[in-house]
């Protein structure tokens, strides 16, 4: 058995000869070579996670060190406290908010949660079409706001939904995970304030690739990640607009976070998180390397989604036409490039993309994956990828004439 890297799924030999067709497990063409030794794998999949930073390895290490529950009163503890605040602080001006409203979190999914249970209390929940599943499934009774073929969401169709209905809460995403699409944030946040609705913005993927302020684009929250802006996993706040912040806990306890978070915080993570976002700003770079990428997969048949759009500098969607998203996750894994389905993997398995379905994509929103470029990658990566990207289209596209023939 092969582990897959961009998912952690175990694919049977049977399967990875059924879906690509090689004539034995290991092709000549796989990072193992035909020596059999493995060759390092080229990480192209920072959407997922992205690569941990040297800055904020050190701010962990540093944090990690020193002992101390930010919550007691003895000298430990106010050092902790201090490292706790001064990533508070950080964090918050990097972003466009106080540091006063700003809640640590688990992570983006905890607090995309938190904001719709606070926010969304006694009101009616909208939601972007192509919102990821943390906001999905925290308002499965979500009104949904349809997008367009690029992903970009109606905002007339918004002011409809908003115009003379309830009080509302809208969740709209600032770029989607999937194929980067930008959303008109700003431009809603106007419908939403003359309309006395409040907008939360899930800005998960686009802190530190595109300009993100919570006051510059008159949102009320923006949700926030660390091991998307390249410090580790376990971090993640809500910066909160001030004449929203006092807000309900959902998780509750010692009264950490002013009330509004229970639990001790992870201040090693939390110190990495903000040395993160000191230094995520390295996205623009990026952008003509994608090009690159998208050029040559056109030349290849292959559709990019959302092209039409503006989009994340680092983030393509490539549909292939008649080959499955799965296939060549799996070519290409083989091949030595961890990139991912269209769709998010949380159990490790691969299905047709809800954001792409939306998009009205049809059969292809199962035949997309998604190239998201780390901020560490270099165009020696690029090319090899490239070659990798010819080199299976080449070789599934046969198999799949030969199939229906």
């Amino acid at each position: 058995m092969l582990a897959g890297r961009g998912c952690k799924t175990i694919y049977p030999v049977a399967f990875l000869q059924l879906s690509v067709g090689f004539s034995s497990c290991i092709p000549p063409w796989s990072r193992f070579g035909r020596t059999g030794l493995r060759q390092p794998m080229i990480y192209l999949d920072a959407n997922a996670s992205e690569v941990l930073r040297p800055e904020a390895r050190a701010a962990m290490l540093d944090a990690l060190d020193r002992d101390g529950n930010p919550a007691s009163v003895h000298g430990s503890g106010r050092a902790a406290r201090k490292l706790l605040e001064d990533a508070r602080e950080a964090i918050a001006s990097r972003f466009g908010g106080r540091s006063a409203d700003l809640v640590f979190t688990s992570g983006g999914t905890e607090a995309d949660a938190l904001a719709v249970h606070a926010l969304g209390a006694g009101r009616r929940v909208v939601i972007g079409a192509t919102e990821h599943d943390a906001i999905r499934a925290s308002a499965p009774d979500a009104a949904v706001l349809p997008v367009d073929m690029a992903g970009v969401a109606d905002l007339a169709e918004l002011e409809r939904l908003l115009a003379g209905g309830p009080p509302s809460l809208v969740c709209l995403m600032l770029a989607n995970n999937e194929t980067g699409t930008v959303q008109p944030v700003a431009e809603a946040a106007v419908l939403c304030r003359k309309h006395g609705a409040l907008l939360h913005v899930d800005a998960v993927q686009a802190a530190g690739r595109l300009p993100v302020s919570l006051a510059a684009m008159g949102v009320h929250a923006i949700a926030l990640s660390s091991h998307k802006l390249g410090g580790p996993a376990g971090a993640g706040a809500l910066l909160l607009a001030p004449d929203v912040a006092s807000i309900a806990p959902l998780m509750r306890g010692g009264g950490q976070e002013r009330g509004r978070r229970g639990g001790t915080p992870s201040v090693a993570a939390i110190a990495g998180f903000a040395a993160a976002a000191r230094c995520a700003t390295e996205a623009d770079r990026l952008a003509p390397l994608r090009d690159a990428i998208e050029h040559a997969a056109l030349a290849e048949d292959a559709i990019v989604c959302g092209a039409g759009a503006m989009r994340l500098p680092n983030t393509t969607c490539l549909a292939l036409p008649g080959v499955r998203a799965d296939a060549q996750v799996i070519a290409l894994d083989l091949a030595g490039f961890a990139v991912s389905a269209g769709a998010a993997c949380s159990s490790g398995k691969i299905g047709a993309s809800h954001v792409l379905a939306a998009m009205g994509l049809g059969a292809l929103a199962g035949q997309a994956i998604r190239v998201s470029l780390p901020w560490n990658v270099t165009e020696r990566d690029v090319a090899a990828f490239i070659a990798a990207y010819r080199d299976m289209a080449a070789r599934l596209r046969p198999r799949l004439a030969s199939d229906a023939a």
